[in-house]
């Protein structure tokens, strides 16, 4: 089950909650490989946004390889061991990026953030 929300009074546009909700729900485990998504309309219709926003959404999911949409047969989360290695580097130097964007937002310097990485590996 998905429990994205979407905040109407973010400065952050629909489709970027959207899919960055599903995304650190993907990476995190919450949603796990081979989930079945709900179709475009239904969630638009859960979410109360237009179905265009979801399926933008679906497809940049699609393009960073964490689901795989199949046709009539809905939109699966995708396994990252299938995920050739080169394209597994790209989405982890994507989250990096996402990760030290968020640790500017905190005030966190690129050093602080790495040296949390760090603490957290250990």
């Amino acid at each position: 089950m998905i429990t994205a929300t979407i905040d109407e009074t973010s400065p952050v546009p629909p489709f970027e909650q959207l899919r960055t909700q599903l995304a650190d729900a993907v990476r995190s485990g919450l949603l796990p490989p081979g989930t079945r998504l709900p179709t475009v309309r239904q969630l638009a219709g859960d979410l109360g946004i237009a179905p265009n926003t979801v399926a933008k959404t679906y497809k940049a999911l699609e393009e960073e390889g964490l689901v795989r949409g199949q046709g009539r047969r809905g939109t699966l989360v995708a396994d990252a061991a299938e995920l050739p290695a080169g394209h597994r580097l790209d989405l982890l130097t994507s989250a990096a990026s996402r990760y030290l964007a968020e640790a500017k937002r905190l005030g966190v310097s690129p050093k602080g953030a790495i040296d949390a990485v760090r603490a957290a590996a250990r």
